[in-house]
């Protein structure tokens, strides 16, 4: 198992945060439990979070990858993670991710993505690997130098120059609109479209009993990968 998730809230200054994440390993899980355990606890540190939140976010990405790879120099063996995770402050929802993981919110019923999976199939982030003198190889799918197939990680050290840690980003104002939020590893967007999931979810009340349920469809439609799943429901009064 190569999946961690982390959903807790933590005070920072006058203002309760919601901080939610998926992490999925790759090269086994030293990558994944590293991020899991610094990335939301070095952006909740970070003295521009409550400015400049946005800045924040991809500063304390670059930052924990570039803690990762330093922790990581007596490894034989690379490694490396997604992230995606959303933060939660007021009605602001801020969700960032590297690599697969994948956020989709259900906005009046209907599934939106927050994020666009960084796979090396995709036009830009092909064109910006071999800008960078890297390669895009098939090898059973599009993989970075015939290797990795994810294009943004954590980790990765002989691969980072062209697979970075630098994050896209997405905020949302949480309104009556927004129902909840599903944040999970390709486990399950390999088997489960993002529209069966908003589907199945709306109709289970209990955030962790909806992610369970997703995970067991998950399997059930025979996804062969670690699947990790969170679910965040909105209300008006929070979360």
């Amino acid at each position: 198992m190569e999946d961690f998730y982390e959903a807790r809230f933590a005070q920072v200054g006058d203002s309760t945060v919601g901080l939610f994440g998926v992490f999925d390993g790759h090269g086994g899980s030293r990558a994944a439990d590293y991020v899991r355990r610094h990335l939301l606890e070095n952006l909740i540190n970070h003295p521009q979070f409550s400015t400049d939140t946005k800045n924040a976010i991809i500063e304390t990405y670059q930052q924990t990858d570039s803690e990762f790879l330093k922790a990581e120099n007596s490894q034989q063996r690379d490694a490396g993670s997604t992230a995606s995770t959303a933060v939660v402050v007021g009605d602001r929802l801020l969700v960032a991710n590297v690599g697969d993981s994948r956020a989709v919110i259900c906005r009046a019923g209907k599934a939106e993505p927050l994020s666009n999976d960084h796979k090396p199939s995709r036009k830009d982030e092909r064109l910006r690997i071999e800008k960078a003198g890297g390669v895009v190889l098939w090898a059973g799918t599009w993989r970075v130098g015939g290797v990795l197939a994810v294009s943004r990680a954590f980790g990765d050290r002989l691969l980072k120059q062209y697979v970075v840690a630098d994050p896209e980003l997405r905020e949302e104002t949480i309104n009556d609109d927004v129902e909840f939020l599903v944040l999970a590893s390709d486990g399950l967007w390999d088997v489960v479209s993002n529209q069966d999931a908003v589907s199945m979810v709306q109709s289970i009340p209990n955030a962790e009993e909806a992610a369970r349920k997703l995970t067991e469809e998950a399997l059930r439609k025979g996804s062969a990968d670690n699947i990790t799943c969170v679910v965040v429901r909105f209300h008006n009064e929070g979360i």
